[in-house]
């Protein structure tokens, strides 16, 4: 017999039995006969007990135990995978010796684990900053660029820097408010365009300071760049001094091109120029910096962009083959809207959104019948992901409050 004692537990295997596995550890123990290679084996042994000792779980051992009595390895539910998979590789037996049913749910199990290890540390790192106060040790201007950090990216270091983290958040929201108002017709006169102007650049001028801030207290130029908070800072104040570009080039060709051409390209900077403002409502992303429930949404889409590219999949299927159906059925009715599929695209779309307008409807029977199986397509399809996405982002947001808290 083999005499095991296992983290204070005794048990007893024969040496025939242990021998049928000889990759195993027990196996060899059995059939070595070097007493230094037995020794090599386990953690220390007694001579007057002749027994082997081995520093590991003993609660897991009675499964390893049992392994070798009927050849058959069993895996209960409460164990920890990562523990059981980390002793059975210690005693050198592989899973293939448990029950496939068994397998299959560790194996599941280890999945789930694995991913929930993986989203923790994604998690953790959304709300790790770019930089540490350690990075600045020993660089150029060190102290001084901590002092900034500290005031740009942790704003629960200070007073003065809670302050600068809610005007940004204001800022964000006043130059949101400005451009909406910008294009109601009563403020549209000329004193009111000069407040929207002012407005604008006093939000500029802000957006552009807090960059340059966090611009020279980055430790890295090239993390600084890769970062995409930074990117949405970059394109919350490009817009203005593009603007301020194609307003000086607009004068200059007032000043040297002839009236036809001056007009035709006074129209075309027009369209840039309306393209370049409207990119400024992309500053509202720069909420998400200091909003946990927007970092909670992006993750959950990053997170879940398998099942979301599923529902736009399942969309446009049901986008083609409804509004082709739809067309087959009314094409012939006298004054109908379905000339043709793409004409059908949208009634499609809508009526699968469960929106339904009303401006484009069926005349036909056939034609109704068509559109209550879209619109019961519709509701199947939109009561799949919803609740998916809705129960992450809830895990998400809880998740990652709880880290900033902690933090």
């Amino acid at each position: 017999l083999l005499n095991i004692n296992v983290g204070g537990k005794l048990f007893q295997i024969a040496n025939k039995v242990a021998a049928r596995y000889p990759i195993t550890r027990l196996g060899k123990l059995a059939l070595y006969t070097d007493p230094m290679k037995k020794l090599q084996l386990c953690d220390d042994y007694s001579v007057q007990k002749n027994e082997y000792f081995f520093d590991r779980d003993p609660s897991i051992f009675y499964y390893i135990f049992h392994f070798y009595r009927s050849g058959v390895l069993w895996i209960m539910d409460e164990m920890c995978p990562s523990n059981f998979v980390e002793e059975i590789e210690y005693w050198g037996i592989h899973l293939k010796y448990s029950q496939r049913c068994c397998r299959i749910l560790f194996e599941e199990k280890q999945d789930e684990l694995s991913e929930y290890l993986k989203i923790q540390k994604e998690l953790e790192a959304e709300l790790e900053p770019l930089d540490s106060a350690a990075h600045f040790e020993g660089k150029f201007l060190g102290r001084f660029r901590k002092i900034i950090w500290n005031l740009i990216e942790n704003p629960y270091s200070s007073v003065p820097a809670k302050i600068i983290a809610v005007m940004s958040s204001f800022f964000v929201l006043i130059s949101i408010v400005g451009m909406t108002l910008s294009t109601v017709e009563e403020m549209k006169n000329k004193t009111g365009k000069m407040w929207m102007e002012q407005l604008e650049m006093i939000c500029a001028i802000f957006f552009t300071s807090e960059y340059l801030m966090r611009l020279i207290s980055s430790s890295s130029f090239k993390n600084f760049l890769r970062a995409a908070f930074n990117a949405v800072d970059l394109v919350a104040i490009l817009p203005f001094y593009v603007q301020i570009l194609f307003e000086n080039l607009d004068e200059a060709d007032t000043l040297y091109h002839e009236e036809l051409h001056k007009v035709e390209n006074v129209s075309k900077l027009g369209k840039v120029l309306k393209l370049v403002k409207l990119m400024r409502i992309f500053r509202i992303l720069k909420l998400a910096r200091h909003s946990t429930g927007l970092r909670a949404f992006g993750f959950t889409i990053r997170q879940c962009y398998q099942q979301v590219c599923c529902l736009f999949l399942f969309i446009a299927m049901g986008v083609f083959t409804f509004s082709a159906l739809m067309h087959s059925v009314e094409h012939d009715v006298p004054g109908t809207n379905f000339t043709s599929i793409p004409y059908a695209w949208w009634w499609a779309a809508v009526s699968l959104s469960t929106v339904g307008y009303g401006d484009t409807v069926p005349d036909t029977l056939l034609g109704r019948i068509v559109a209550f199986g879209c619109i019961s397509f519709g509701i199947i399809l939109n009561g799949m992901p919803i609740s998916i996405l809705y129960n992450k982002f809830s895990d998400y947001y809880a998740k990652l409050k709880a880290h900033e808290n902690e933090a």
